[in-house]
């Protein structure tokens, strides 16, 4: 198969990825990682889903990913984006079949590699992913695939300063997507440097396409501003971003209830009770009639009767807000096996409606069956544990959330009482 060498560069400069052909015309070892398809559609479609995922463009990628599977069934690296775009539990058969592939050698070294390497990134023991990651950027320097997984992997393990040099490196190979610059700017607002942050989210945006509303550099802008104790402009990003969102493709594909339950929790949590409520039921209107299916549908209702406990608990009205925690225990044991993974979600409630009615020895013991690598969990804990006069697991409670490594509401929702507490212990 011949390759314009002009079109090839512009897949490099899209995508970061090399076709068969073209790295077997190299003299010298591949820089990148070559795709083994004998399917000129594969190639190309899984081409274009990487350059998808970098530009924020999510809705319609696993259709995308499954017609590449389609053309060449024996593509490891088209099975394993499959795994990557496809919901859990899903996901699990394609990932299994791309390391089948990868095994059978119908997969380069670099395919093989960064497939193995991401079945332990996606797996219980995320750091060890961290070698094999390293030695492949540093065997196939010109992947910025390579550097951006490897960054996120770094990141996610705590180990910031070397995610930022390996975003800083995809950057350095093609700085004409977004994703990597939203990274850095995590980087930044881990470190305090909100107004560092925000500037990085600012150009993330202007590299996103026209007609794209890119979630991860808003949601983190308005993380910046409830770090900084900026409850109105933080509301005012997110509602911003939602009359953006229902312009989108991706609004046909999946409602704006998430947009609206962020909105509800950062008024719920900042004392602004009515305003919670109406924003609760507001985004749950865009469930009943869309496109998901009965059981996101159904985990949708969930989330609205969770939302409304919590408020109805700030708002003083317990008797109300425990119906609303009995409702949720009644969906789950009616789900059986596929409602268990939700009981934390119930002892986070039970614990809040709890620790609002002042029952601290109760709320302690639902909260710490709760989601423990939560920080607003922990900060309920660690609230309860203040309460209750137990000030020595209050600090720890409270440690953990000042030191979780997790950028996102929960902790920007956190954080700022945490370390106030901490500093006041």
């Amino acid at each position: 198969m011949r390759i314009d060498k002009r079109a090839v560069l512009g897949i490099v400069a899209a995508a970061g990825l090399l076709s068969a052909a073209a790295a077997a015309e190299a003299k010298a070892p591949a820089k990148t990682m070559p795709m083994t398809t004998k399917s000129p559609a594969a190639h190309d479609q899984l081409v274009e889903l990487q350059r998808r995922i970098e530009t924020f463009q999510f809705a319609g990628n696993e259709e995308l990913a499954k017609k590449i599977v389609a053309a060449d069934p024996d593509f490891a690296l088209g099975v394993y984006y499959l795994s990557a775009v496809t919901p859990a539990p899903g996901n699990q058969p394609h990932l299994d079949k791309a390391v089948e592939l990868a095994r059978k050698g119908g997969a380069s070294d670099a395919e093989k590699r960064f497939i193995e390497a991401m079945v332990l990134a996606r797996g219980k023991t995320p750091e060890q992913a961290v070698e094999p990651l390293t030695r492949l950027t540093a065997d196939y320097p010109n992947e910025r695939l390579f550097f951006m997984l490897l960054g996120q992997n770094l990141a996610g393990v705590g180990k910031q300063e070397e995610a930022k040099a390996a975003f800083e490196k995809a950057i350095a190979l093609d700085p004409s997507t977004p994703r990597a610059y939203t990274f850095v700017g995590n980087y930044y607002l881990m470190k305090g440097d909100y107004e560092k942050a925000r500037e990085l989210y600012k150009q993330a945006r202007a590299k996103t396409p026209t007609g794209v509303a890119p979630a991860q550099p808003t949601y983190s802008t308005a993380f910046t501003y409830l770090y900084e104790g900026n409850v109105d402009q933080a509301l005012t990003t997110l509602q911003s971003y939602l009359d953006e969102y229902k312009k989108t493709k991706a609004a046909s594909e999946f409602p704006d209830v998430f947009i609206w339950n962020s909105i509800a929790r950062i008024n719920l949590e900042n004392g602004r009770l009515p305003e919670a409520m109406k924003a609760y039921e507001k985004g749950f209107e865009s469930v009943p009639g869309s496109t998901l299916d009965d059981e996101q549908k159904k985990i949708w209702m969930g989330r609205l009767h969770h939302g409304r406990g919590r408020t109805l608990a700030r708002m003083g009205k317990h008797e109300e807000a425990w119906a609303e925690v009995e409702t949720i225990k009644k969906m789950i044991d009616e789900g059986g096996e596929a409602g268990k993974p939700f009981l934390p979600a119930y002892h986070y409630l039970a614990g809040y409606v709890k620790l609002e009615k002042g029952e601290y020895p109760a709320a302690i013991e639902h909260l710490k069956q709760a989601d423990a690598e939560d920080p607003f969990h922990q900060l309920l804990l660690a609230r309860a544990y203040d309460k209750a006069g137990d000030k020595e697991n209050a600090r720890k409670a409270y440690e953990a959330v000042v030191g979780s490594k997790q950028n996102g509401l929960d902790r920007a929702l956190a954080y700022r009482e945490a370390k106030a507490r901490l500093s006041a212990l």
